[in-house]
């Protein structure tokens, strides 16, 4: 079983937020165990009293909220990159990420349009291993919010008539799971996840995405596990956008 974690940062129902993102990592069924063990170890690092109460959130760390507003501000940054640098050294783990233009997509909901386009990469990348002769069924789980049921709801549509693409997602074992991300490791990281490329492609901070940028899902040079849906494309120069300009050449 392979297994995507998702989360968001940027809320879609906040007119101030023009992008919303959605950040993931994509692993197999035993490489949760380890991925959080560092992240525990990280935790009794920098809160020994409490670091099962430590939650991992990217806008926590940045904005020094909850555990993270006794911490100093330099020590929070450096955790939060020694965090996404387990990301970096692994190599049992795939990321993925939709950074979505709320203009671009309007009138849709941009979590649903983002969650539509990773889970058929997801799907796509479940397919690719399994002409490799992997044979496995994915799930994903995302973190409990007001989007369970549309969600849930997207999911069995695709899975039982396709997506806008198409095709159908063959490889999903049942619709997704909303789980409590302070209960989940895995999940936090994916908000890590999130919150990077919120800061790469909305403040314009390339530090903490550079950490990650290589483990976006790709094969022979193709970047397949992030996607950037913008009105300005064509004049944008992140990696996902330079990839289908190159391709329209």
């Amino acid at each position: 079983m392979y297994l995507l974690y998702l989360d968001d940062s940027g809320s879609a129902k906040n007119v101030s937020d023009k992008e919303v993102t959605l950040g993931g990592l994509c692993c197999y069924e035993q490489t949760p165990f380890f991925l959080s063990n560092k992240l525990d170890d990280l935790a009794s690092e920098v809160w020994p009293d409490d670091p099962i109460g430590l939650e991992f959130r990217g806008s926590s760390i940045f904005g020094g909220k909850e555990y993270w507003r006794r911490i100093k501000k330099d020590a929070r940054l450096e955790t939060y990159k020694k965090a996404l640098s387990f990301l970096e050294q692994s190599t049992a783990i795939r990321l993925f990420g939709a950074v979505i233009d709320r203009a671009a997509v309007s009138p849709e909901d941009p979590i649903e349009y983002g969650f539509e386009q990773l889970a058929s990469r997801f799907d796509r990348y479940l397919i690719r291993i399994h002409k490799k002769g992997y044979h496995q069924r994915g799930l994903i789980i995302l973190d409990k919010s007001i989007y369970e049921t549309s969600i849930q709801r997207l999911a069995r549509e695709f899975r039982d008539e396709g997506h806008r693409w198409g095709r159908k997602l063959v490889n999903l074992s049942d619709v997704p799971l909303f789980v409590d991300s302070k209960a989940t490791r895995m999940v936090q990281y994916a908000d890590m996840i999130a919150y990077a490329l919120r800061r790469y492609y909305t403040n314009h901070e390339q530090e903490y995405f550079n950490i990650i940028s290589k483990k976006f899902d790709n094969e022979g040079g193709v970047i397949h596990g992030l996607v950037h849906s913008t009105f300005y494309a064509s004049g944008c120069q992140c990696i996902a956008c330079l990839q289908k300009q190159n391709v329209s050449l």
